[in-house]
């Protein structure tokens, strides 16, 4: 049996864990979910690190919200590289998901695009773990997990 992986804080403003785990529930079978939760963005990487190591998880993804200020910004960046670093070392993806608290222009919507970059990341993931060809199918026709799509550039 696969086994996913989702790293979440405790600094994000939303639960983005439930709605990844809501999604994926409906949407596959035949996987097992684990959970680790730390307190901040820089945290992600030894968590992921410790579900792929301890949990044996085949794919993990890590859930954040930077807030707005500079400092945020660059957390969210070392983040970033730790979950790079952490992929290569374990030769296993980590699927990023961020959401900015600026990428917003107000609450409501910031609440949307959470939801929405999270349901379409977990859907990634069961693509990368059961349906790969899925990945493919789609490949350079610009598509965007959160705001509308960019499209094909013709």
């Amino acid at each position: 049996m696969k086994k996913i992986g989702i790293a979440d804080t405790t600094f994000a403003r939303f639960d983005m864990a439930k709605s990844a785990i809501n999604e994926l529930q409906s949407n596959a079978t035949g996987f097992k979910i684990l959970r680790y939760t730390v307190p901040g963005m820089k945290d992600l990487p030894v968590a992921c690190k410790k579900l792929f190591e301890e949990s044996e998880c085949d794919i993990v993804l890590a859930l954040g919200m930077p807030g707005a200020m500079p400092i945020d910004k660059q957390c969210a960046h070392e983040a970033s590289m730790g979950l790079i670093q952490t992929q290569l070392l374990c030769n296993k993806h980590i699927i990023e998901v961020f959401v900015h608290e600026d990428e917003a222009k107000n609450e409501k919507e910031l609440v949307w695009l959470t939801e929405r970059r999270v349901r379409k990341h977990a859907l990634n993931v069961l693509d990368l773990l059961f349906k790969p060809e899925h990945l493919t199918k789609n490949a350079g026709k610009g598509l965007r997990q959160g705001f509308e799509d960019a499209g094909i550039i013709r």
